[in-house]
């Protein structure tokens, strides 16, 4: 899709990894949001960034020269910073899909980098667990597991702070052996331990493998994880009953007429597809507040998208969080409501 741009028509740059590794993600970033621009009736253009702080530097100077209004997408911090110095100067800010590094919006005071961010900040996923985990299991004897990696150790030590502000202490916690084909001996210790719920700082299939050899020796116990149980891929069925903290699958929570559409195309609205559409919603708004007004409009107008309100606190992060509590029900995962 190729749109034409004049230089004193207001325009968006849909930025994204167009070729390598990441092309596949590109692409729907492209898809969605150059769908949503010609629903809007915004004049749209797309720039390669490569994934690399070269192709930033490139689609960010090639921005400037198209005299863009506004630019979405990014979803590689190494492009992203290389390009928010000159977009800086530039006065062109920029909306994220994908780039979750905390200091990129901790620093903005320090940079006066002009972004906005549609994608949840990298402690956000950690957040969440401390707020929705703790409450749910208070009655109830649980245990924190880790595999060792980086990310399952701190998922699960906030967990473990976030209980004891609490006031609640695990039966048992232990650091895992990971990637084995059965957890038996640790289904052992927890079940002497006497727990009944397990949260789990691993992937997908060692959560899968854990539940299935409680079931088989008739353990009682119910395990919880991290996005990582929607976004990673495993060869044991997960059980029926695991808990999740994550994030939606976009295409069941967002407008019936816009999946509908993207349908229509033989779009699959997967992966980036949704959230770039409702970065372009955002940006096309903002756009129609006055093309000198757009950071005014971003850092102070509740946007109605394609998923629901987005507005943006004073450092450019979402104010709502978007993850929240899931149960597998055998098929797929189903929200699970709790109250405020």
């Amino acid at each position: 899709m190729c749109h034409t741009v004049s230089a004193q028509q207001p325009s968006v740059g849909v930025v994204a990894p167009l070729s390598g590794a990441a092309a596949i993600l590109g692409a729907q970033v492209q898809a969605g949001a150059l769908q949503a621009a010609d629903k809007a009736g915004v004049a749209g253009f797309v720039l390669d960034d490569q994934c690399t702080a070269e192709g930033g530097t490139a689609a960010a100077r090639e921005a400037i020269a198209r005299k863009a209004t506004i630019l979405v997408g990014f979803l590689c911090a190494d492009s992203l910073e290389a390009a928010l110095p000159l977009l800086k100067d530039a006065d062109i800010p920029v909306i994220t899909v994908g780039v979750r590094l905390d200091s990129l919006t901790d620093k903005r005071d320090k940079t006066g980098w002009p972004i906005y961010r549609l994608a949840p900040r990298a402690d956000a996923e950690g957040d969440a667990v401390a707020r929705l985990l703790p409450r749910l299991w208070r009655d109830e004897p649980f245990a924190v597991v880790d595999d060792g990696t980086i990310y399952g150790r701190d998922l699960a030590e906030v967990f473990r702070a976030a209980s004891q502000v609490e006031g609640l202490k695990p039966v048992f916690t232990d650091t895992y052996r990971p990637d084995l084909d059965n957890q038996i001996a640790l289904v052992g210790r927890l079940r002497k331990a006497g727990a009944t719920r397990v949260f789990v700082g691993g992937n997908l299939r060692d959560v899968a493998i854990m539940a299935r050899d409680a079931k088989s020796v008739g353990a009682d116990m119910v395990f919880a994880g991290g996005e990582v149980l929607r976004t990673d891929t495993g060869d044991v069925p997960l059980e029926a009953g695991t808990l999740m903290i994550g994030l939606p699958d976009w295409s069941e929570v967002a407008d019936n007429s816009v999946v509908a559409e993207f349908n229509a195309r033989q779009i699959v609205p997967e992966g980036y597809v949704l959230p770039a559409y409702a970065a372009m919603q955002v940006a096309a708004d903002a756009i129609r507040a006055g093309t000198d007004k757009v950071k005014d409009a971003l850092a102070s107008t509740k946007f109605q998208t394609v998923l629901g309100e987005v507005a943006f606190d004073a450092k450019g992060d979402l104010t709502r969080s978007l993850y929240a509590l899931y149960r597998f029900d055998g098929t797929r995962f189903v929200l699970v409501e709790q109250k405020p």
